[in-house]
């Protein structure tokens, strides 16, 4: 193999790769990335054998060919060549080592044989369709700070995908949960998701794939079947194994007989919480919201260091009520909030809260209070 092109392209596409790659490896083949020429690209792969990525940069192939070399390694060695290089690629004759050659900088760096190289892309997917980036980064940006990052409930580690009847019209929808809360966003289906089966996207893939959305222009192929997913975003190729897992009954847990109102300025709300929480040894500690007469009065109590207190005005006319949250809970969805009101649905001080953003119909939050 032999092989030229401009450093930036090489460093974009290695960034994108490289990340999949676990730092220690109990199998030497998985800490590379396997560099395949043909045509007028250069093919990079690499994977942990649950996520795959592919990408194709432009490159002058003189001689085609394939090998593996350490991901990371090479990345480092590519990033720190000057702006504007150029980089040669070849291998040796009897494909051992690789040389990367760029001005009077040289590196030789050992190979693996391509037939190691596991493939994980292989296989059919019978359910096809293409989604807006942005609708998909927003599928993804509104529910992931809500996975769940407890092992033993491995059903939760991922963004629950699905269509959805609602209201008489397919949407197609995203739920992350972790006992504590619950966050929901939803978009209408597109062409070609009718019957698709509900899939749970394990929260490694969904992190990489928020990283990839960075062009709001570009349309993304959603591949599926009932154990994997892939994406096509430009040149770049996903491919993830799904959660083997039944998400559960979220619907049961969306309150629907809240009737006490409170609607409060999101930006005052979210700082005053930030500021009541210092406080607090650690952010997991309750803020309690004491509303009433047309306030709402936040406390947090601390027996080791004292207590902090902040009254904000508050449009709520239903009866006096006291309930606690955790205060990094409250911040984390204040934040994904566009609106500049937040609209808190309450029942009483032991049920489940629903939080909704008054410029977004197509999401919706649920909070479980806290003791306080």
């Amino acid at each position: 193999m032999r092989v030229v092109l401009e450093r930036s392209n090489l460093l974009k596409s290695l960034n994108h790769v490289h990340r999949v790659v676990e730092r220690r490896n109990t199998i030497p083949i998985l800490s590379n990335v396997l560099l395949a020429a043909e045509g007028a690209s250069l093919e990079l792969k690499a994977t942990d054998l649950d996520l795959e990525i592919t990408e194709a940069a432009p490159a002058s192939v003189e001689q085609g060919g394939a090998t593996t070399v350490p991901a990371h390694l090479l990345y480092e060695i590519v990033r720190k060549l000057p702006d504007g290089a150029e980089v040669m690629l070849k291998t040796d004759e009897d494909g051992n080592a690789m040389s990367v050659i760029s001005g009077r900088s040289s590196f030789r760096l050992q190979c693996l044989p391509q037939s190691d190289f596991p493939v994980l892309s292989a296989g059919s997917f019978p359910n096809i369709f293409r989604l807006d980036s942005t609708a998909l980064k927003a599928l993804i940006e509104k529910t992931q700070f809500a996975i769940s990052t407890e092992e033993t409930r491995y059903y939760l580690n991922g963004i629950y995908l699905h269509a959805i009847d609602a209201d008489g019209k397919l949407k197609l929808r995203s739920v992350a949960t972790d006992g504590h809360r619950l966050a929901r966003a939803e978009v209408e289906a597109p062409a070609g998701s009718e019957g698709m089966p509900g899939i749970i996207i394990p929260r490694k893939a969904v992190t990489e794939i928020q990283k990839l959305l960075d062009d709001p222009d570009v349309a993304v192929t959603t591949e599926l079947s009932d154990t994997k997913i892939r994406f096509t975003i430009g040149s770049v190729v996903l491919t993830s194994k799904l959660i083997d897992g039944t998400f559960p009954d979220y619907q049961r847990v969306i309150p629907t007989g809240n009737d006490k109102k409170l609607l409060l300025d999101r930006q005052s709300f979210s700082a005053a919480v930030d500021r009541v929480s210092t406080i607090s040894s650690e952010r997991g500690r309750a803020v309690k919201m004491s509303i009433g007469n047309g306030q709402l009065t936040l406390t947090v109590n601390n027996p080791d260091s004292g207590s902090a207190t902040e009254e904000l005005p508050a449009d709520y006319d239903a009866e006096a009520l006291d309930i606690g949250f955790n205060a990094k809970y409250l911040l984390d969805v204040a934040a994904q909030l566009s609106g500049d009101q937040v609209e808190f649905m309450l029942a009483d001080a032991g049920a489940p809260t629903l939080i909704r953003d008054t410029a977004d119909e197509n999401t919706l939050y649920v909070l479980m209070p806290m003791r306080v």
